[in-house]
């Protein structure tokens, strides 16, 4: 039973395409901006992917519910679970998906390498971030009383989905177990293989825990009430557009200023880059450190700015 589909994140899409447009931002703004959209969307068509097989799979069962996409913040720390299934024997599986169209090598210590044959780099095991999902996890259950007949919370079993045209180096078997390491494709055949495995004492345990699929379902629709989405628009402190700061009022001369000599205004600078050290980097209109770059900009246009300096934003809003 399908309970849970994954959010919607075109706002995000958006906001990331949109944003490669501007002519305020620098050569590194601009490249963060195209890395972002290209993760971004292969992350998405991963776990669409991955969803894909999953709830095929499970279309006509009744002894499982499925929810994609969930973000639980407990104690303060974060689980971002792609895939959650529940089951009737209070098993938990725990689905992370990694959209590698490539070879992926996973060594004797359980050390994971993207080779894209003209680039290798090492990856977090997505095994073990799912494991830390689980401890956030285990947490939450307890806090929704949500245990088996026997009282003990359900049992957590993990698995990593790779891209189907994604190429696994395992070490052997007996080193290192990483059956469950597969592409997305094979999830029904690892899901009959590890029913296969359960054996009499597992079917006896399993029997015990025995929930009707309505219970099940209220679990899920708990975890449901439980999720805390991620802010799609929210960017890192160096792309986050500054809020806007209003202006102070203008102070009304007084008749003792108007008739006072006026104050001398200061020699022009020669060389405003020389003179740098001596001003303060900082935006006329919000307050915020600014680059020396951006105050070169502003010294170089002393007209157009009225002698003061902004940051990149305000310098096409505070033209004089």
């Amino acid at each position: 039973m399908l309970l849970k589909s994954a959010d919607d994140k075109s706002k995000r899409l958006a906001l990331l395409g949109d944003l490669q447009q501007s002519q305020l931002l620098d050569a590194y703004q601009k490249k963060w901006l195209r890395e972002e959209l290209v993760r971004f969307t292969k992350g998405l068509q991963g776990e669409r992917d991955s969803a894909h097989y999953v709830d095929n799979y499970f279309r006509d069962g009744e002894n499982h519910v499925v929810l994609h996409d969930l973000r639980f913040v407990v104690d303060g720390e974060t689980a971002q679970i792609d895939h959650l299934i529940l089951n009737r024997a209070s098993h938990i599986y725990l689905l992370e998906t990694k959209n590698y169209a490539c070879n992926l090598v996973i060594n004797d210590h359980g050390e994971f390498t993207a080779d894209y044959g003209n680039a290798r780099f090492g990856i977090p095991s997505p095994m073990e971030q799912s494991r830390r999902h689980e401890r956030v996890l285990v947490r939450l259950l307890e806090r929704l009383e949500m245990v088996g007949r026997t009282q003990k919370l359900p049992e957590f079993h993990h698995v990593v989905m790779l891209h189907p045209k994604a190429i696994i180096t395992r070490p052997p078997a007996n080193v290192l177990d990483t059956s469950d390491v597969i592409k997305a494709d094979q999830f029904p055949t690892w899901h009959q293989s590890f029913v296969g495995k359960i054996g009499v004492g597992g079917f006896f345990k399993a029997a015990l825990n025995m929930r009707s699929l309505d219970t099940v379902k209220e679990w899920g629709e708990k975890l449901m009430r439980q999720h805390r989405p991620a802010d799609l628009l929210e960017l890192p402190d160096f792309m986050r557009p500054l809020k806007p700061v209003s202006k102070p009022p203008r102070e009304v001369p007084s008749v003792a200023m108007v008739c006072s000599e006026p104050t001398p205004k200061p020699l022009p600078v020669a060389n405003p880059a020389e003179d740098q050290p001596a001003r303060k980097l900082l935006c006329a209109q919000c307050g915020v450190k600014i680059s020396y770059a951006e105050g070169k900009f502003c010294w170089n246009n002393e007209k157009r700015f009225g002698g003061l300096q902004y940051c990149r934003e305000h310098q096409a809003t505070e033209s004089r």
